[in-house]
Formats: structure tokens, C-alpha cells, sequence
């Protein structure tokens, strides 16, 4: 496994086909660095679509996406299935269908090589989660194992304190003082 791309790195070039849609004739669009560009983005992987534990990610990251919105920030799901499997799951998992996440296919693993976070032995991604300041450099990364869920409040968190541009101190959240 290559390492992870990390903290102050740019985010790297990327242009996959995406679902963001159950409409007939609307299910596809090609997502690329264009889309982010100017905007705080949020990038969560999961390993494998029609598993256990990344639809209760996914259902909860979109439970979330009106306070993600109401901090000028876009949510991106990506694994390395293909937009026709990720149709597919939305299809015929009633927790997906009406998902307001765009799922991005890197099903050529050219996203997830670059950012290293292909586990080394199943060779899908890790649970990593990255947040992409507006100039398109990563400001933070968290990654788990395959068995183990992110908690998007700590993401949403994190995203408020990077975005006060000021220094948070442990447990910091969003009203509290920052330190001077």
C-alpha cells in the first residue's frame, strides 16, 4: 500500500462517472476536480456497495447533508464499484433511494491509488474520509479499518473548526471559544 496523502497535499486530479440520480435518462454525470473547485468538499470511501456497515455510513452522511450545505460544503461518496452497481444498491436498498449524495465509481482504483488508501490485502478502500479546503488542498484525513464506521459528527466538527481559520483546542465545537 502507498501512504496516505495527508495534510497541506493538493487533492489529486480525478473524473469519474457518478449516480446522482434515480431519474431514467438522469442517473449518470462525470464528477471531476472542476466540481470542487472554490468549495469545501467532503470525500468518504467505503470498500464494497450491498455490504453492512457502509449504507449506515452513507444513510448518515445524508441524514447530515443540510449541515454540511449550511457550512458551503459538498459531499462526495466513492468506492471502486461501478456506477451501474452503485445504481443498482440505490435501487434496491430502501435506505439509498432517495440519497442526495452524489456516488462516485473509481472503479479504475485510480482515485483511491492516488490517495493511498487501498487496504493492502482486499485491495478496497480503506473508511477514509477527507476534507478539501476551497484551493483544493487537503486539510484533514481520517482513516478506518474495514470493519469499523466513521462518525460524521466528529467529521462535521472537525469541518467547523477548519473553517474558523483560528486555534480550537481539544474537543472544540462550533460557539465555543477558539484560543487567542
Amino acid at each position: 500500500m502507498s501512504r496516505i496523502l495527508s495534510i497541506a497535499q493538493p487533492f489529486p486530479k480525478f473524473s469519474v462517472s457518478a449516480v446522482i440520480s434515480l431519474e431514467p435518462g438522469k442517473e449518470f454525470a462525470t464528477l471531476s476536480n472542476e466540481n470542487i473547485n472554490g468549495k469545501w468538499a467532503v470525500f468518504f470511501f467505503w470498500p464494497l456497495d450491498f455490504t453492512f456497515v457502509c449504507p449506515t455510513e452513507i444513510v448518515e452522511f445524508n441524514k447530515s447533508i443540510k449541515q454540511f450545505h449550511d457550512r458551503d460544503a459538498e459531499l462526495y461518496g466513492v468506492s471502486t464499484d461501478s456506477q451501474y452497481v452503485h445504481l443498482a444498491w440505490r435501487k434496491h436498498n430502501d435506505d439509498l433511494r432517495n440519497l442526495e449524495i452524489p456516488m462516485l465509481a473509481d472503479n479504475k482504483k485510480e482515485l483511491s491509488e492516488a490517495l493511498g488508501i487501498l487496504h493492502p490485502i482486499e485491495k478496497v478502500p480503506l473508511r477514509a474520509t477527507f476534507i478539501i479546503d476551497p484551493e483544493g488542498v487537503i486539510r484533514w484525513v481520517a482513516a478506518n479499518d474495514l470493519s469499523v464506521g466513521r462518525n460524521v459528527k466528529e467529521v462535521l466538527r472537525v469541518l467547523d473548526a477548519l473553517q474558523t481559520d483560528e486555534l480550537c483546542p481539544c474537543n472544540w465545537e462550533k460557539g465555543q471559544a477558539t484560543l487567542k
